[in-house]
């Protein structure tokens, strides 16, 4: 794994989509405060794909990017901020909350990890890279390695699934992006992430514990992406 984390299975409910559609709002609400024009916002133009992915209206869409972007008297408050800690088996994880209010965010976060350890700023994502990711599926028969090159990307991986997860320096997230779908690449998601350096292993009998936390936490309103460093 090493990277982002996803709940197996939770598109497949109401809830669940419910959700997904709160966090992407969130996203779009921040992204528009540097700019309402996609065009000269990549992380606007990011949050709108993602928007788009999971079936958001246009009407809702483009009152979010006005709200987020002062077009109207709505307040938006939320902030990013950034947990880390330990899981099942010294598990690294790095929480990404988007919050109104830090107070609550951190109590919640802190009883999440009430049986393993909350960690201070620093204590895991030294053992993580900054990067940008953009998972993708090739055009045809279209080889993932000189993709990589040609788009300047700095590393990939196949996934199980078939799609290539594109690894990039966070700046040029946006320009390898551009690249890859000039080049015909369907572009599923591009973002922001932590990958772990060193993802630990741990055996069968502790996963469902492992799932179990971390189901918990991407319960949390507050949780925006989980990463995770484990293989």
């Amino acid at each position: 794994m090493g990277a982002q984390w996803k709940q197996k299975g939770r598109e497949a409910n109401a809830a669940a989509k419910g959700k997904l559609l709160s966090k992407a709002a969130k996203e779009v609400l921040i992204a528009a405060k540097t700019g309402a024009d996609p065009s000269t916002n990549a992380k606007l133009r990011m949050a709108i794909d993602y928007a788009k992915k999971v079936n958001m209206t246009r009407d809702t869409l483009d009152r979010l990017i006005k709200k987020g972007s002062g077009q109207l008297d709505e307040q938006v408050n939320y902030e990013l901020v950034t947990y880390e800690g330990f899981g099942p088996q010294r598990v690294p994880v790095v929480v990404e909350c988007l919050t109104d209010n830090r107070t609550r965010t951190a109590a919640n976060v802190r009883g999440h990890f009430r049986e393993y350890q909350i960690a201070a700023t620093g204590a895991v994502t030294w053992d993580f890279s900054r990067l940008g990711a953009i998972g993708a599926k090739a055009p045809g028969e279209a080889d993932a390695e000189a993709a990589a090159i040609e788009a300047g990307a700095q590393d990939f991986e196949k996934n199980d699934d078939g799609t290539v997860t594109f690894y990039t320096d966070p700046q040029d997230l946006d320009a390898v992006r551009k690249a890859l779908e000039t080049a015909a690449w369907n572009v599923e998601s591009a973002a922001l992430v932590w990958k772990a350096k060193n993802p630990v292993a741990i055996g069968p009998e502790h996963q469902q514990e492992l799932d179990d936390f971390l189901a918990e936490l991407d319960e949390d309103d507050d949780v925006q992406t989980l990463f995770v460093g484990v293989k």
